[in-house]
């Protein structure tokens, strides 16, 4: 997967994006805000696509959204400034695996249905632990391959939606945890038949940035 292919993919979903995929990524994305709620601060949110999930989080909050892709960064900008949501304090294009921000800029950064569509997940989620403070928040939504027979079955039947979707359909947890110091501290499986987590990690002050 290329960074020209995720773009070529969400061009085309953008239009379609709120009403297909709204619904049935839904319980991932609410239990993921329910959890930046619970301490509001200074969010951003990696892969903010469409918006969709802006209006969910606390007035307390101050949120940041990136996307690479303008098309949907565009329907974004336009839902924050149709709602006058002023907790949405700025929507900018970027690369999620080069962030433009400084070390220790947030208290929560989430990345909600992102790790299975960047071609370097792994680049990614070092680039969200640098922005995030000590005694900070990163919130992962994300479909990983299963080991259980009946998931396993299920996902290999969908890989063909997936390969045209631009979803990479290889990228383990177990990938993940490998690379990084931070605490796993929540495990929640969401969604349909259960096929995505949401993983909850915490920096400590002895964690590499």
């Amino acid at each position: 997967m290329n960074l020209n292919a995720v773009l070529r993919a969400y061009a085309r979903l953008a239009p379609i994006y709120d009403a297909t995929f709204g619904p049935s990524l839904g319980h991932g994305r609410k239990v993921a805000v329910s959890i930046v709620n619970e301490r509001p601060g200074r969010v951003l949110e990696v892969g903010v696509g469409t918006g969709i999930s802006l209006t969910s989080y606390l007035p307390a909050n101050e949120v940041t959204g990136i996307d690479v892709s303008s098309e949907m960064l565009g329907k974004a900008v336009a839902r924050a400034q149709a709602l006058g949501l002023s907790h949405v304090k700025e929507l900018r294009a970027m690369d999620a695996s080069n962030l433009d921000f400084p070390d220790r800029s947030f208290d929560t950064v989430v990345g909600m249905y992102l790790m299975t569509v960047v071609p370097d997940p792994l680049k990614v989620f070092r680039e969200m632990e640098r922005v995030c403070v000590p005694g900070g928040r990163i919130i992962i939504v994300n479909h990983f391959p299963s080991r259980n027979g009946i998931k396993g079955g299920m996902e290999k039947r969908l890989k063909p939606v997936c390969n045209f979707l631009g979803w990479r359909t290889d990228f383990c947890l177990d990938d993940l945890l490998g690379c990084t110091s931070w605490r796993l501290v929540a495990n929640h499986d969401v969604g349909w038949f259960r096929l995505f987590k949401v993983l909850q990690f915490t920096r400590t002050n002895g964690s590499k940035p």
